[in-house]
């Protein structure tokens, strides 16, 4: 059943994005991604593993639909039950866009398969993320942005399973991004601040759960691939979601777009 939904709502988003074919190309990035440690909403999901994030992003002709497909993995053995496919159909668009208050928003309904569970242990989840940005509603280099992630068990049956680890519930991230311009590099170094609050997934307690600090920026190696280093820090306030108060780790993405 999964399968068919998913084969529909690509064949939806092809035959949207066909009808504007002759005013934009097909838009294909893939992009490959180390992380010395996944913070996944400020929890750490491999321990203290790496991760490996291998994704294709479909863009279907610039229509503002699109589809991300993502297999995650730890860098060594231990979590072979944890690594998973991420299928995430979306819609990215402008709202007031000729205002000073103009919205950029991106809305997806990720189905997330943890393909080394047994399909009776909870091995799948559907994940909302709502995404809203103001670029022009603070001074110049300076964007406000707001997350929502809603996160649930796919199957009905999961939460009357005994064992069954069911993440429902919501975290809430708001960030604070500035492009701080150089002489040294072609491109800014964009710093970011976050902080977020946990509204009871996973079972963690319902308060503000930690904050993340970073700077990264991206070298254009040719016209089509960039490589794009970041360094972060988090700072946990909440035992439920990290015990760990001070993490650093950093991100390394080679991205080629067709």
């Amino acid at each position: 059943m999964i399968k068919r939904i998913l084969f529909l709502i690509i064949l939806f988003l092809y035959i949207t994005g066909a009808t504007k074919a002759e005013e934009k190309d097909l838009g294909i990035t893939l992009d490959l991604q180390y992380r010395s440690k996944w913070l996944s909403k400020g929890a750490e999901a491999y321990g203290q593993q790496g991760a490996l994030f291998k994704t294709i992003d479909v863009d279907f002709y610039g229509s503002g639909f699109g589809l991300n497909v993502t297999h995650r993995n730890a860098t060594s053995s231990g979590y072979v039950d944890s690594q998973r496919v991420d299928y995430r159909p979306y819609y990215k668009n402008v709202l007031f866009k000729d205002e000073s208050y103009a919205t950029n928003y991106n809305i997806s309904a990720g189905y997330e398969h943890y393909t080394g569970l047994d399909r009776k242990k909870a091995n799948t989840t559907w994940e909302w993320i709502f995404a809203f940005s103001w670029p022009k509603i603070m001074p110049e280099s300076l964007v406000p942005s707001y997350i929502a992630h809603y996160e649930y068990a796919a199957g009905s049956n999961y939460t009357r399973r005994s064992g069954a680890d069911i993440p429902t519930g919501w975290v809430h991230r708001f960030i604070l991004g500035y492009d701080l311009q150089t002489q040294v590099l072609s491109a800014p170094i964009h710093l970011s601040s976050e902080v977020a609050y946990t509204d009871g997934l996973g079972g963690a307690a319902h308060d503000w759960s930690y904050a993340t600090f970073g700077a990264s920026t991206k070298f254009q190696i040719s016209d089509n691939l960039s490589f794009v280093p970041g360094i972060y820090q988090q700072v946990s306030m909440e035992d439920t979601v990290s015990k760990r108060k001070d993490i650093t780790y950093c991100i390394l993405s080679m991205v080629y777009k067709f």
